[in-house]
C-alpha cells in the first residue's frame, strides 16, 4: 500500500500546441473558394501576411481537395508573389468561437484560378502529388513560419488538356511581434 502526501504532487498536463492557440484566440481555419484550373492555365491558394499585419504567421496544417478523376501536382512556394489577380477568402473563422468578440486574423487566404505563369521571386520549397478525387492533408505543427509580407503558397500546376476542380484549406496560428520580441 501507497501513501501519497497530496501537497506534494501538482497536476501536470501537456495540451497540443493548436489547442493552446485556440484558446488564446491566436488559431484560425480557413478555405479558399473553388478553384478552376487546367489547359496551359495554372491556379493557386495561399496564406499571405500583410506587410503591415505586425503578426508572424505559423502554417499548423494545410489540405488540397481535387475534385477531378486526374492527378495534379501541387508546388510549395515561400514567399512568394504568385501571379494573376487574387482574390481573399471569406470562408475563414477563429478555431475558437467561444471567445466575445471573435478575434479577426491579420493573416489572408488568398487564391486565383485559371493563371498564366508561376510565381515570381520566393523559394519552391517542395512538391507534392495530388491523387484523384481525394484529398491531400500536411500537418506542419506551426514549424513554417512566416514574417509581415511573407506568403504560403500552394500553387496548383495546370495538367495537358483537363480541367481541375480543387480547394485549398489551411489551419494557422499569428502571435504579436513585439510580444515574441519581449520573450527573447
Amino acid at each position: 500500500m501507497y501513501l501519497f502526501n497530496n501537497d506534494r504532487y501538482s497536476k501536470t498536463v501537456n495540451i497540443p500546441n493548436p489547442l493552446f492557440q485556440s484558446i488564446h484566440g491566436r488559431y484560425f481555419v480557413g478555405q479558399t473558394e473553388h478553384i478552376r484550373f487546367g489547359k496551359g492555365k495554372n491556379g493557386w491558394g495561399g496564406l499571405v501576411n500583410p506587410f503591415q499585419s505586425d503578426v508572424n504567421l505559423f502554417v499548423n496544417a494545410f489540405t488540397i481537395t481535387n475534385h477531378s478523376n486526374h492527378p495534379f501536382e501541387a508546388e510549395i512556394w515561400f514567399n512568394a508573389i504568385p501571379p494573376g489577380k487574387s482574390m481573399i477568402s471569406n470562408n475563414v473563422t477563429p478555431a475558437n468561437t467561444a471567445l466575445k468578440p471573435l478575434p479577426k486574423p491579420e493573416v489572408n487566404i488568398a487564391y486565383a484560378e485559371m493563371v498564366e505563369g508561376i510565381p515570381k521571386k520566393g523559394v519552391m520549397a517542395f512538391r507534392r502529388i495530388v491523387p484523384p478525387q481525394s484529398t491531400l492533408a500536411s500537418d506542419e505543427d506551426g514549424k513554417f513560419i512566416f514574417p509581415p509580407g511573407g506568403s504560403f503558397i500552394l500553387f496548383l500546376v495546370s495538367p495537358n488538356n483537363e480541367i481541375i476542380q480543387a480547394e485549398v484549406a489551411f489551419g494557422w496560428f499569428e502571435k504579436n511581434k513585439r510580444e515574441l520580441n519581449q520573450r527573447q
